[in-house]
């Protein structure tokens, strides 16, 4: 059996994570990989329940160490049922996003703190980190060009103001400096198999 691994998307809001998760799940299998997309929150019945409850509302309708205990709670969930099961049975789990969104939307950008955010992930899901997770990086923008692009009413996320989604990107922006085994920093310009290849070469050490 081949074996499995975890690949987390990360990124701040209209750098098109949703598209690479798609093109580089197709990629994967093209190599022969077994791929199992998922997203958090949600991804497992009782995470997709959470889910609703977090992005209903408006942005303040939870405070922040409530927003990342929900969060914490759907990803205990998503992980002991899905992902962990995945991997051990030899899948690739590409997720969009994972632990380090909620390292830069609660702990960094609402200020509850690294720290804490981290204890609950160790409470909740043991700990687990994604084998590589690959942070998509576009201009400011260029991301907010594509977000007043996309279809659809805004969540509570995507309604906070520009100073909070600037923290957001300088966040995921310093992990990949200061976790380079774990985290690379994607150029997310340009055509969309561009930014595929330049996921796929991120991963040729874990291939």
């Amino acid at each position: 059996m081949s074996q499995g691994r975890f690949i987390s998307l990360e990124g701040g809001e209209g750098v098109g994570k949703s598209t690479q998760l798609r093109l580089l799940a197709e990629a994967l299998r093209a190599r022969g990989h077994d791929v199992v997309t998922t997203r958090e929150p949600g991804g497992s019945a009782g995470a997709e329940a959470i889910r609703a409850l977090l992005f209903e509302g408006d942005g303040e309708r939870w405070s922040p160490a409530a927003e990342a205990l929900l969060f914490a709670a759907a990803r205990a969930d998503h992980v002991e049922r899905v992902i962990r099961p995945a991997v051990a049975a030899g899948q690739w789990v590409v997720c969009d996003r994972f632990l380090d969104s909620s390292r830069a939307y609660q702990g960094d950008a609402r200020g509850l703190g690294d720290a804490d955010v981290l204890a609950l992930h160790r409470i909740g899901s043991g700990g687990l980190l994604p084998d590589r997770t690959l942070v998509l990086s576009l201009p400011p923008g260029e991301a907010e060009a594509r977000e007043l692009a996309r279809d659809g009413a805004a969540d509570r996320f995507r309604r906070r103001g520009d100073a909070y989604h600037a923290r957001v990107r300088a966040f995921f922006e310093r992990i990949a400096v200061e976790e380079p085994e774990r985290v690379r920093l994607i150029d997310a310009t340009g055509e969309e198999g561009e930014v595929t290849a330049r996921l796929l070469a991120a991963l040729d050490a874990i291939a």
